[in-house]
């Protein structure tokens, strides 16, 4: 997919966000539970106030738990190699055309897992020059089910001998699970962060 960032950007986030933000007064304990799981897996300081989505995401007490359970599981307890994790999400979030998803992963795997000219490859996806066999694989898996719902047997078969069965069943968990952001983020209009940069971020 080959879109125009600015003009997506423009398209998601031009208006008003579409729900209000739920205050910490209205907070519950399956709110806490959760927001307690965050604040120790990515070391947020205590009292930390809601990210954008979150603050959204929380008028549903139920989902919100059950959002951050399944955010946590994937990004502390996957057997999936941290790179293959996120090469998986930020091109489901470019497909997506999500600008918060996609401007928080680039801003956190930067330099840490993706130079900036793997980060254009990304946008690219896995027809781009220089991919290593597994990297393609994981991009071509992802647009597989971006556009067929399923991954094809021809990139099954390039994923099989770098994956165990474990990392294949959590995979295409793990892009549902970025799909599912992308349309509630989208959807709400969710704003950027201070540091987000949106579909322009690399």
């Amino acid at each position: 997919m080959a879109w125009d960032a600015q003009a997506r950007d423009r398209q998601v986030l031009g208006a008003r966000e579409r729900l209000s933000f739920v205050g910490e007064e209205q907070l519950d304990e399956r709110h806490r539970d959760a927001m307690e799981q965050l604040r120790l897996l990515y070391g947020y300081p205590e009292g930390m106030p809601f990210a954008p989505f979150f603050a959204n995401l929380a008028h549903s007490p139920e989902f919100f738990a059950g959002y951050m359970a399944l955010g946590v599981t994937a990004s502390t307890r996957s057997a999936l190699p941290d790179r293959v994790r996120e090469l998986a999400i930020l091109r489901t979030s470019w497909l997506c055309g999500a600008p918060y998803a996609w401007g928080e992963h680039v801003h956190a795997t930067r330099e840490r897992l993706f130079q900036a000219d793997e980060i254009e490859w990304i946008v690219e996806g896995s027809g781009a020059e220089g991919w290593a066999d597994l990297d393609r694989a994981v991009l071509r898996a992802v647009e597989d089910l971006h556009g067929d719902a399923m991954i094809a047997d021809a990139t099954w078969d390039a994923l099989a001998p770098h994956l165990d069965e474990r990392q294949l069943l959590e995979l295409p968990i793990v892009i549902g699970h970025y799909v599912m952001t992308a349309y509630v983020q989208n959807s709400l209009r969710t704003r950027l962060t201070d540091h987000g940069q949106g579909l322009a971020a690399r």
